[in-house]
């Protein structure tokens, strides 16, 4: 796992606070925001994200529903195509974007934890508690 990829799941896990994480994204240029949305984005889908996680996953990035990454999550068909929508939202939409999908990994790992991980697993991701994500935020 590279840098990248620890401080968004330990974001997601709540290891790392979210306000430190929008910080470490607002700080970045805008071609790297847009790479994290899409990475965020990959995850989600990996961890096997679903349209009925928005709901828990608005709460849990205190944005308001009517944000449009909110309501992109919450309607529509394929959770795919909303995520590829809300990836590539306007700048000013783009950190209300980040923390939604922050909270949507969040979510979907949670579950994911509980239905596959039980115990014992090899994701990298699942042992980030153990002292391998001590990366600082700017890794």
């Amino acid at each position: 796992m590279d840098g990248r990829a620890v401080v968004l799941n330990e974001l997601a896990q709540g290891i790392r606070p979210l306000a430190q994480g929008v910080d470490w994204f607002e700080g970045l240029a805008d071609t790297e925001q847009f790479e994290v949305l899409r990475d965020l984005a990959g995850f989600c889908i990996q961890a096997r994200a679903t349209g009925e996680d928005g709901p828990e996953s608005i709460r849990r990035a205190g944005i308001r529903p009517t944000h449009t990454p909110a309501v992109l999550v919450t309607r529509g068909r394929r959770l795919v195509e909303q995520l590829t929508k809300i990836i590539n939202l306007p700048q000013d939409e783009r950190v209300k974007a980040f923390r939604l999908l922050v909270a949507l990994l969040g979510v979907a790992d949670d579950r994911r934890r509980l239905r596959f991980c039980a115990g014992e697993c090899g994701h990298a991701w699942h042992h980030l508690r153990t002292g391998a994500g001590t990366k600082s935020a700017t890794a």
